[in-house]
């Protein structure tokens, strides 16, 4: 079985979003040591910011008329297109960049829109993914800044509700702490925010690999509830 991993961080060492990610791959690794993963890191390699107008302008364009760079965005967004198709299950690693989703995630989301195999249809139907996205401060319930965060919303709609990925979602809050000295007060809900992400990343490893056929150890994996809601893997407070 093949994963499919992609990265939004601009970072590689020290990265908050990536630690919590490569839990999850992992977990799916261990159940399933030969499966192969495909990784993109579109933070440190992003696509290409005029990617998106190219390939929509050739929608309007004849193709015997498309320009080199028309053409080279049309068969950008079909691999990845091809990369998502070709998943037995994904791993997302998106983290909150200035309480909205990373412009790299949204061109990344642009340019799979694009494709004519997406357009109109749910074309992950049912497809094990994970989502792991990471804030630096605290948004939750009763917090100064409860409801700043723009994209997990978002992204919800868009794997979930649009793409009709059998979605779980892993959360990390106040990253920054230790980072930025008006946040030491919250080092220590920091440290357990922290831990209950890493077990909750665990938990939707083993739950990625039972949904996409692992391997038996894997089947013990959260299940779904009584009402057949899909339960997820929460770590934010």
């Amino acid at each position: 079985m093949t994963l499919f991993r992609l990265d939004a961080s601009i970072r590689t060492e020290g990265s908050a979003s990536r630690e919590i990610a490569d839990i999850v791959e992992q977990e799916w690794l261990s159940a399933r040591p030969g499966d192969t993963v495909v990784r993109r890191h579109i933070g440190v390699d992003p696509l290409p910011a005029t990617a998106w107008a190219a390939a929509v302008t050739a929608r309007w364009t004849a193709p015997e008329a498309h320009t080199p760079e028309q053409r080279e965005a049309l068969a950008l967004a079909a691999t990845l297109v091809d990369e998502l198709l070709a998943a037995d299950a994904i791993l997302f690693a998106v983290p909150l960049y200035n309480y909205g989703v990373s412009q790299h995630f949204k061109t990344y989301i642009d340019l799979v829109l694009i494709d004519p195999r997406v357009r109109g249809t749910r074309f992950l139907e049912g497809k094990p993914t994970v989502l792991v996205t990471v804030r630096g401060g605290a948004y939750g319930t009763g917090t100064p800044k409860e409801g700043w965060d723009h994209a997990t919303p978002y992204l919800r709609r868009i794997l979930a509700d649009l793409w009709g990925a059998d979605l779980t979602v892993v959360e990390r809050e106040f990253t920054l702490v230790g980072v930025d000295p008006s946040l030491e007060p919250f080092t220590e809900q920091a440290a357990r925010m922290h831990a209950e992400a890493q077990q909750a990343a665990r938990e939707a490893g083993r739950v990625l690999c039972a949904r996409a056929g692992g391997s038996d150890s894997a089947a013990s994996g959260q299940p779904e509830d009584a009402s057949g809601r899909k339960e997820e893997a929460l770590a934010s407070a």
